[in-house]
């Protein structure tokens, strides 16, 4: 069986990944598909990490906008989302036989942990996959520079960020079919191109960290695998291309 070349991942999930295209809350399909991927992948010997969002349910700056609440109360909103979809993840994950575990950088003790640097490590050394919720317990800030952050805190060697597009394109493939896919980029050239595939907070972060990014397809069966294998598969981001 192939094995992973990385020791330590972080998996970025878009809420949308919890539901069926152009829908909301939780499909029960999708969510088997999810875990049954990422139970792939932690057969392959890497340490998992995950970090949720709450698209499927809320955008906190979207949903201020149309509902008049206070964008940091929309955002409070999104973090106890994103609880939401960990704990659904967590137990279809574990059903499967994967040991797992939810820390919240928000406090709701009858469902998860807090999200504490060490305990989440010794989680991931004891084979689980750490779900991380709850954003970054702030507002303001992304599930994608939560990502990045996680990422820099528990020494991640790879970050992943799952999507429903191929990898990056130089512009959106659904409005301009000739978008050209992107194989491969620097940190540099995603921000001084300003594409917008994750937050420019996110990538330098990463940058800074040393950590490369891989976006790919969660919905295209065997990607996750082989993008840890070392394939080429998505669009690759790190220091030099």
């Amino acid at each position: 069986m192939a094995e992973s070349k990385y020791n330590r991942v972080l998996l970025k999930l878009s809420g949308e990944s919890f539901c069926r295209p152009g829908e909301f809350g939780i499909d029960g399909s999708a969510l088997e598909s999810l875990a049954e991927r990422i139970s792939e992948v932690c057969k392959l010997g890497p340490q998992v990490a995950v970090v949720v969002g709450a698209g499927n349910f809320l955008r906190g700056e979207s949903f201020s906008q149309i509902s008049g609440i206070p964008r940091n109360t929309a955002d409070y909103m999104g973090m106890l989302a994103t609880i939401i979809n960990a704990c659904a993840l967590q137990e279809t994950l574990e059903k499967l036989g994967q040991p797992t575990r939810v820390l919240s950088a928000i406090e709701v003790a009858a469902m998860c942990e807090p999200f504490i640097r060490r305990k989440a490590l010794r989680h991931l050394e004891q084979g689980r996959v750490a779900i991380l919720a709850g954003g970054t317990g702030n507002p303001f800030f992304t599930t994608d520079t939560c990502a990045a952050l996680r990422a820099s805190e528990l020494d991640a060697d790879l970050l992943i960020k799952a999507t429903k597009v191929e990898g990056v394109y130089s512009d959106d493939p659904k409005k301009n079919p000739k978008a050209q896919l992107f194989e491969e980029l620097s940190y540099g050239q995603v921000l001084n191109k300003n594409l917008r595939i994750m937050d420019h907070s996110a990538i330098s972060l990463c940058r800074d960290n040393n950590i490369p990014i891989i976006v790919l397809n969660i919905f295209k069966k065997g990607n996750l695998v082989r993008a840890l294998c070392g394939q080429r598969v998505g669009t690759k981001i790190a220091f030099s291309v």
